[in-house]
This record gives C-alpha cells, sequence and structure tokens, in this order.
C-alpha cells in the first residue's frame, strides 16, 4: 500500500492488470493487487487501510476473479464493482477503450486518447 493521501483505491488481481489500469487513469488513485488471492489477514488489514475511501474492485471475468469478487461482496459490502466484458476475460487483455470506458462510467477521469475508437 502506497499512498495513503489518494481517496480512491482500485483493487485488481495482478500486476499486468495494474499496469495496465495505471496506464489509463489520469487521477492520482492507488492500485492495490491481490496477486488472484487474499488471505483473511491481509483482508482484514485492506479494511482498515480502505476505509473512508472510494473503493473499486476490477477482476477477471473468470472463475477466479468471481470468486474474489464474491469474498470482496462478503467482507466489503459498501465498495464499488466495476466489470469487463466476459468477451475479454482478463482485465490485461480487454482493450483500452473498453477499460476507459467502464471506469469513466465509475467517475474516474481517464486519459481521453483512450475514449476514441
Amino acid at each position: 500500500m502506497l499512498d495513503s493521501n489518494t481517496e480512491k483505491i482500485i483493487i485488481v488481481e495482478g500486476t499486468s492488470d495494474k499496469r495496465k489500469v495505471k496506464s489509463i487513469i489520469k487521477e492520482p488513485i492507488e492500485i492495490i493487487c491481490t496477486n488472484g488471492t487474499i488471505s483473511i489477514s491481509r483482508l482484514d488489514e485492506l479494511v482498515d487501510y480502505i476505509s473512508g475511501k472510494e473503493v473499486y474492485i476490477l477482476v477477471d471475468a473468470d472463475d477466479a476473479g468471481e470468486k474474489l469478487r464474491r469474498q470482496f461482496i462478503r467482507e466489503l459490502p459498501e465498495v464499488e464493482h466495476l466489470y469487463i466484458d466476459k468477451m475479454y476475460r482478463e482485465v490485461a487483455s480487454a482493450p483500452e477503450h473498453h477499460l476507459a470506458t467502464v471506469l469513466l462510467a465509475a467517475n474516474i477521469d481517464v486519459h481521453t486518447e483512450y475514449l476514441e475508437r
């Protein structure tokens, strides 16, 4: 966890997801990787850390991503879930245009070149 001053946090599964999302967003947002799974102790730390912040969950549209999403729904019901189209399956392989649209719909500022087709 890097910057306790940011008001928004996006939680993704892997570092390739983090790199892709980071290149698209324009505002200062902390991006946290779960590396596919998250332990109960790590989740407890995360709950304390994200208190009072806007938190978004952006995970792959596959079985592992859905399992992680269900865990967050159970433990952090107040966070907002962002969904990529199932045809792309992975955040890292989704087109920048698609991710930019998903992020913009959540009121996250993105670089406009990713919104152009």
